[in-house]
């Protein structure tokens, strides 16, 4: 009777177990599979690495001169009168300019799934936000992800993503040292 008790006991609670165990949908997956971001709230690791590098020269010479001279002469017997007349100009311009610019970024961030399109392209987004001796940095990356681009490791590179949104911004005691002075803003309005 014992024996029978502790078995009915035992189905009783392996039944109970069983029901408060719901399939996700990983463990529904291949085991020979790579598990990768394919529906909304799905994770997948961004590495941002973007290298931008722009130079632009423009050099501009104009040189315009504008002469005109007359002359009348008068002669009776004794006197000679000369009048002369002379009128010039000339305007020289040179202008020049150079822009340079470098810029490289590299860290990596999560990012979910929020949409899935009817193409099968990931909509995805991630935002990062870390506080290091009072100055705050948040990273904000927004864009759409082709399947084909997951990397195997479930991650995917900046350069794959199409109409990348990459937003770097900082507030803190370096920030506000990097920006003008009040008297050189007012100079700058007037200016």
């Amino acid at each position: 009777m014992k024996k029978l008790f502790l078995i009915f006991l035992g189905l009783l609670y392996s039944q109970l177990a069983l029901a408060q165990f719901k399939p996700q949908e990983q463990s529904l997956r291949s085991l020979f599979s790579d598990v990768k971001a394919f529906q909304v709230d799905d994770a997948i690791m961004v590495y941002i690495v973007e290298d931008t590098q722009a130079d632009n020269n423009a050099s501009t010479e104009e040189r315009k001169s504008t002469e005109l001279s007359g002359g009348v002469g008068v002669s009776t017997g004794t006197s000679n009168t000369n009048i002369n007349g002379n009128i010039g100009t000339n305007n020289n311009f040179r202008g020049s300019g150079r822009t340079t610019r470098n810029e490289k970024i590299r860290s990596r961030l999560s990012a979910r799934v929020v949409e899935v399109q009817p193409n099968g392209n990931l909509l995805i987004e991630g935002k990062r936000t870390t506080k290091v001796n009072g100055e705050i940095q948040t990273i904000t990356i927004r864009g759409i992800v082709r399947p084909v681009d997951v990397n195997s490791d479930n991650s995917v590179y900046s350069y794959n993503i199409m109409d990348l949104t990459l937003l770097i911004e900082g507030d803190g005691t370096v920030s506000k040292t990097q920006e003008p002075g009040l008297i050189t803003r007012f100079l700058r309005i007037l200016f």
